[in-house]
């Protein structure tokens, strides 16, 4: 779950083009998209699993960089139009990174591990508020219960809202099914990345154009079933833990990619595609 969450976070954040648009214009890793992706990947373990020191150190490094991202929209994203301004201290653009983490945290772990409980459910919706607070989200922009949080995610996702701009969708599929792994993780890859696609809703499959067929539901419920029936049996280390030497081990092989340069998705040209939602 821990290596999934944050990847399938992202793409489905970036229909947002408010908060896809002021995290780009404000980021100086566009050709390192996996070495922010770490970066962020490692902050969030940090805040969740570290000291209360460690965390602090964290939160203030992040909101001296929240306090620079402001600015407005360069040209129209579909709802949006130009001159619309965006700040990462907005409650509403706070709550939707919230909510894309929590979906996608809830999603993985139902998929692969075991069904949440209601109960269990409730409780991880106000642990992740609280994780929006100590980022500086306002407690009262969120919903207030887990049914609620759900109704307001599937208004904002099945709604008029969503919009992905050219330089989203490109973006969003690169780091969803390019993430860099060594030659024999390869066969893993491809498993990552039948999960990864299985795991988005109807309706982002189709606004990112990402191929969805009969044969890949059959592949991606036996996969799924296969690690949900698998993971009582793993011991502990392997179940449970830090991913930092993986995520570390991505933003590596990205930086080896590009300094022998081989080719990498973000630095390749593709054609431009239109909008949509």
């Amino acid at each position: 779950m821990g290596l999934l969450y944050g990847q399938r976070a992202l793409c489905i954040g970036a229909l947002s083009p408010l908060n896809y648009v002021g995290t780009t214009e404000h980021t100086a890793a566009k050709v390192t998209p996996f070495k922010r992706l770490a970066h962020t990947a490692n902050s969030f373990e940090t805040v969740m699993f570290g000291s209360t020191a460690e965390a602090d150190r964290v939160l203030d490094a992040v909101g001296r960089m929240h306090r620079r991202v402001n600015g407005t929209l360069p040209e129209t994203a579909g709802p949006y139009p130009a001159g619309t301004p965006y700040d990462a201290s907005d409650p509403r653009l706070m709550l939707w990174t919230v909510a894309v983490m929590m979906d996608s945290a809830e999603c993985f772990y139902d998929l692969l591990v075991r069904r949440l409980s209601d109960h269990e459910r409730e409780t991880l919706w106000q642990d992740y508020i609280r994780f929006g607070e100590l980022f500086g989200m306002p407690r009262d922009a969120a919903p207030q219960t887990y049914p609620h949080f759900r109704a307001y995610y599937g208004r904002i996702l099945e709604g008029d809202e969503v919009w992905l701009t050219d330089e989203a969708r490109r973006v969003g599929q690169f780091t969803a099914f390019e993430i860099p792994m060594r030659r024999y993780m390869q066969p893993a890859k491809r498993l990552h990345d039948l999960i990864m696609l299985g795991s988005f809703p109807t309706r982002v499959r189709r606004i990112y154009r990402l191929p969805w067929t009969p044969a890949h539901a059959v592949a991606f419920d036996l996969v799924t079933s296969a690690f949900r029936l698998a993971h009582p049996a793993l011991p502990a280390r392997l179940a449970r833990g830090s991913n930092t030497s993986t995520f570390d081990g991505v933003a590596d092989i990205e930086a080896w990619r590009i300094a022998t340069g081989r080719p990498t998705p973000q630095v390749a040209r593709f054609e431009p595609t239109s909008g949509i939602s």
